[in-house]
């Protein structure tokens, strides 16, 4: 039989939801707005909404384009073209193995996107290799970028031309207000003036 404390001398779930609370009570919500904006914007405008990332930012990044995709266009009934860089493991791992894993998002970038896309790239510590080639790119494209970063923001956060930072040092936190900030901008485009 497994014995359980009636009263532990400490909340994991407590502490955790905390600090959860503290960071999401630091957020500057101007930054959230302006992405939205931002978003919106290129939606409006017909461009591609372009979102990656690796690990749970990869998660991330699909579901973003997920719930936008289907989401948005059935409140709005306005065609949303969003679409993720890690949907298609074969042509990401095609990429890791001929040429780099550092430009897997960069070749898929040279073949569909165009200055009137967004890229919206998710990297906890703002360092991923890969990543910040991939705004790199899309800055030189032309493209509109968003860089969505915990940490000191590393090096994505001085190059994406629009930034929400989360100011933390804890991966599991600074993913859990990316996904949150994909549900904000979920209600924020539903919303019937869109």
């Amino acid at each position: 039989m497994i014995q359980h404390d009636a009263a532990p001398t400490c909340s994991f779930a407590s502490d955790y939801l905390g600090r959860l609370t503290t960071i999401l009570g630091a957020l500057n919500a101007r930054d959230i707005d302006r992405a939205i904006t931002v978003i919106r914007d290129v939606w409006h405008a017909g461009g591609q909404i372009i979102t990656l990332g690796n690990g749970g930012s990869a998660i991330t990044a699909l579901h973003f384009a997920t719930d936008w995709s289907k989401g948005v266009f059935e409140a709005t009934r306005r065609p949303f073209r969003g679409r993720s860089l890690i949907d298609n493991m074969g042509i990401v791992t095609a990429y890791a193995n001929d040429v780099s894993y550092a430009d897997v998002f960069v070749e898929q970038l040279r073949n569909i996107a165009t200055p009137q896309d967004l890229v919206v790239a998710i990297s906890g510590s703002g360092n991923s290799e890969n990543v910040v080639r991939a705004v790199r790119y899309a800055n030189a494209l032309g493209c509109e970028t968003l860089g969505l970063v915990g940490y000191s923001g590393g090096k994505v956060k001085p190059l994406a031309k629009h930034v929400v930072w989360v100011e933390v040092n804890d991966m599991q936190i600074a993913e859990d207000v990316h996904a949150i900030f994909g549900h904000i901008v979920m209600q924020a485009l539903c919303r019937a003036d869109g």
